[in-house]
């Protein structure tokens, strides 16, 4: 279990859990063509769980300072495993990740794609070298991650079958999952400046620059809830002009209820957290909203499907 935390295990099965969804909760469910088999599909999902489980021990190795001090119970490199092992783990993750990568972008006969799983891996790599220390940046490259292992999807599974007969339909599904690539670039977006909040301790014995160092945990909290507002608005906007204006009851109710509802709450205590522990608190309230806004594809598919 402890050489688990290493890649950060939870997280890979939230993101393995969000592609499967979007694959057999709502495209198997439209009766389209789709370009990957179903072992094929596996694949791309292990592929993306490979370069982040790369991505996050390639973290841990240059964040070693920092965990003792933030997170001493995690550390693993140095404690129960050399710098050279993680070293060479990093490695063999990237070069499976990439690998089925490059195998897959033949099967579409898109050759060119394996520069997205080449992109993606350096991207974290320069991410946890020096990206990690710029203000905002950081935060956004990592959304903008987690985001594109949705859109990737669309990429490898929708765009090798569009033709002339179903480029409408193609492209309103590609819409959907862009929309919720959108959403988890925001939740995680905003995740990220709150862990910032949760490990500000140790990142300025550090020497970082993270925006809850620069603008002080006050200023960052009052961002965050200026962002959790906007996000608000936006999602109920959303939910009427969509789901309400469609008739969609069921996934109205569950928009409300545990994404729109969790959020609300999230919005509201961020105004007056102030400790370690609140901190982590709503970031983990953040991945739970994320992990039901994921769900939600499946609600609103099977709504759409029983409503018709």
């Amino acid at each position: 279990m402890k050489y688990l935390k290493l890649i950060r295990y939870k997280n890979l099965l939230l993101l393995a859990f969000m592609q499967f969804i979007f694959r057999y909760g709502f495209l198997e469910l439209q009766n389209i063509p789709l370009a990957l088999s179903d072992w094929q599909y596996g694949l791309l999902v292990l592929s993306t769980v490979l370069i982040a489980a790369a991505g996050y021990v390639i973290n841990n190795i240059f964040d070693q300072d920092t965990d003792l001090e933030n997170k001493p119970e995690d550390v693993i490199i140095g404690k129960h495993i050399s710098e050279a092992s993680a070293y060479n783990i990093y490695a063999a993750l990237n070069i499976s990740g990439v690998a089925i990568g490059f195998y897959l972008s033949n099967v579409i006969v898109k050759p060119s794609f394996a520069a997205i799983f080449i992109l993606i891996a350096a991207s974290l790599y320069i991410y946890a070298t020096s990206l990690k220390q710029i203000m905002i940046l950081g935060n956004v490259i990592v959304a903008l991650l987690l985001s594109l292992s949705v859109v990737i999807i669309g990429i490898f599974d929708l765009y090798p079958v569009v033709d002339a007969r179903n480029q409408a339909l193609m492209a309103n599904l590609f819409s959907v999952l862009l929309d919720y690539a959108v959403f988890a670039f925001i939740i995680n977006f905003i995740r990220e400046i709150v862990k910032d909040l949760e490990d500000i301790s140790g990142d300025t014995n550090q020497g970082m620059k993270t925006l809850a160092i620069v603008l002080g945990v006050e200023k960052t909290a009052k961002l965050v809830f200026a962002l959790g507002i906007l996000s608000i608005i936006t999602l109920f906007v959303y939910t009427n002009n969509y789901f309400i204006a469609n008739d969609l009851l069921i996934a109205t109710l569950y928009t409300y209820l545990f994404v729109l509802a969790p959020l609300l709450l999230f919005t509201i205590k961020i105004w007056t957290a102030k400790s370690k522990e609140e901190f982590r608190i709503l970031s983990t309230l953040l991945k739970w909203i994320l992990f039901f806004g994921i769900v939600s594809i499946l609600i609103i598919t099977l709504n759409i499907k029983y409503n018709a």
